[in-house]
């Protein structure tokens, strides 16, 4: 879309009728900066320091002020503002003192990412309530920002410098191209080989994703054999053909395999260790959907949408996460959707099943944490995929512009979450739901 209206033609129809332009997103290439200009960091919080050294050490200049930088008209790429000591409301006014000049002076694309303190491990009444409002400074702030500009918020528990480390590069780079207003709560870990290669974070890994033959599926495939891990891509066996192909392309293997069937699980794990060696990345983003509204439905839509969906990421686990299953350290990552968080019309049976997903995040990141295992999930929005290019125009258009970066996203957005998620420095992230929709209106 963005391309679209890039275009002379675009551009100029898209100005006769006052339709903003989308900015073109910044988005992650592999070796490429992590971002664009100098980076504010700056709030006496107890992880600036340690972001600064780190920024200091990949060669990304920092700067604890931008006097200097709106003298001169120089842009700033990021501000990082750490909150994380702030225990009165009083406080806050930080945001305004040392956060406004830079928003001022930021660039294309650029990024603002606050660090806090999970206020759910705060006692102290002001302090929890101190810490709680930057949620609501971050999703206002991210309404305002134009030119593809995110802000995002990172909430500690702990002494978690590498998850918020891991958490303020992800935000940072182009692989969050697509994901603003949102908050994600991190913990210590005790992970310490935290010694990867950049380039190819995921490698030496097995990486199993269900859905794969096409769309957002194939694309996390993609993702994952790019940064490194060997994927086993799988699908029912009607898309045989289009699986192989990714298979070939991502130079893994590909399992024919309907992940409702009984054994589906078993057959799974089978795999990826007689063929691979391991099972360390699961991916559950097989998902259909069978649209009517609730007076209409019938048996047969709800029943199958509820089965692939939710029940059978349930049962796939029952071996997944069993005897000779996925490894301690492991990553398991669940595709929901924004309709299982604010619903949507003519889906109840899919907002059901999304929903549910959501829920079993929150419940089995807590029962398999003392083994390492991280359980999260993505929530995409308004992504363009054959599935949307099949809604009408009027419509498209409308999703495509009910969020804050006034775009469709790509399945890409999806999977460099889901990259993330899986990286070894993520250990510390674990029962998070991140939306990937660009702020859309929906559940907002």
């Amino acid at each position: 879309m963005a391309d679209l209206f890039s275009s002379i033609v675009g551009s100029q129809v898209a100005k006769r009728v006052g339709v903003p332009q989308p900015t073109r997103l910044r988005r992650h290439v592999p070796g490429g900066p992590l971002c664009e200009g100098p980076v504010l960091v700056a709030g006496g919080g107890r992880f600036a320091e340690g972001i600064a050294a780190w920024l200091d050490g990949l060669g990304i200049p920092t700067v604890r002020n931008v006097d200097d930088q709106t003298r001169t008209g120089t842009t700033v790429g990021a501000v990082v503002l750490d909150l994380s000591a702030a225990t009165d409301p009083s406080e806050l006014d930080q945001l305004r003192v040392l956060g406004a000049p830079a928003v001022k002076a930021l660039a294309r694309n650029g990024r603002v990412v606050l660090v806090g303190t999970d206020p759910a491990t705060v006692t102290d009444v002001g302090a929890s309530a101190t810490q709680r409002a930057l949620e609501g400074v971050v999703r206002s702030l991210a309404k305002e920002l134009r030119h593809g500009a995110t802000a995002n918020l990172v909430l500690a528990s702990g002494d978690a410098r590498d998850a918020v480390r891991s958490a303020v590069e992800f935000f940072l780079s182009g692989r969050s191209a697509y994901v603003d207003g949102q908050a994600v709560r991190v913990g210590t870990s005790t992970r310490t080989d935290t010694d990867t290669d950049p380039l190819r974070p995921l490698a030496g890994k097995v990486a199993v994703v269900t859905g794969a033959a096409r769309g957002i599926g194939a694309e996390i495939a993609r993702v994952l054999a790019r940064d490194g891990a060997t994927v086993v891509a799988v699908d029912v066996p009607p898309a045989g053909d289009a699986l192989a192909a990714v298979a070939n392309e991502v130079k893994g293997t590909a399992l024919q395999v309907d992940v409702t069937a009984d054994g589906a699980g078993r057959r799974i794990v089978e795999h990826a260790k007689g063929r691979h060696g391991s099972l360390d990345i699961v991916v559950h983003n097989a998902g259909i959907t069978r649209d009517k509204l609730f007076v209409n439905m019938d048996e047969d839509r709800w029943g199958a949408v509820v089965d692939v969906n939710l029940r059978s990421i349930l049962r796939m686990n029952e071996a997944i996460l069993g005897e000779g299953g996925i490894s301690d350290d492991g990553r398991i990552v669940c595709v929901a959707s924004i309709a299982g968080i604010a619903g949507n019309r003519g889906q109840t049976n899919y907002g059901a099943s999304k929903a549910g997903v959501i829920g079993l995040v929150t419940a089995l990141s807590e029962q398999v944490a003392d083994r390492g295992i991280t359980v999260n999930a993505v929530a995409p929005g308004f992504i363009e995929t054959e599935m949307t290019a099949r809604i009408p125009f009027a419509t498209r258009e409308i999703g495509r512009r009910m969020n804050s970066l006034q775009q469709g996203g790509q399945p890409r957005d999806v999977a460099e979450t889901i990259g993330w998620f899986a990286q070894p420095g993520a250990a510390g992230v674990t029962g998070q739901v991140v939306r990937v929709c660009g702020q859309s209106l929906l559940g907002a």
